[in-house]
């Protein structure tokens, strides 16, 4: 069944999904992270370290806002 855009009910949308498998997504994006900035200093590749820090901030993130039930940009 096609749904219009937006009206998918957020109850299925978030069926399948739960906190820890979230959080171990935070947590294996941040190793993933490391080692894009490990090897993108390591072969002088600007882009690479430079998504792997963005990577890490945003998966840092993640994680401490699910594991806390924190919001800190709820506006977005």
């Amino acid at each position: 069944m096609r749904y219009a855009e937006g009206t998918i009910p957020k109850e299925q949308l978030t069926m399948h999904a739960s906190d820890e498998m979230l959080i171990l997504t935070s947590v294996i994006a941040f190793f993933i992270a490391i080692a894009l900035i490990y090897l993108g200093r390591k072969g002088k590749q600007m882009y690479m370290w430079t998504w792997g820090t963005g990577l890490a901030i945003i998966s840092v993130y993640l994680g401490l806002s699910i594991w806390l039930d924190w919001t800190a940009f709820e506006h977005f």
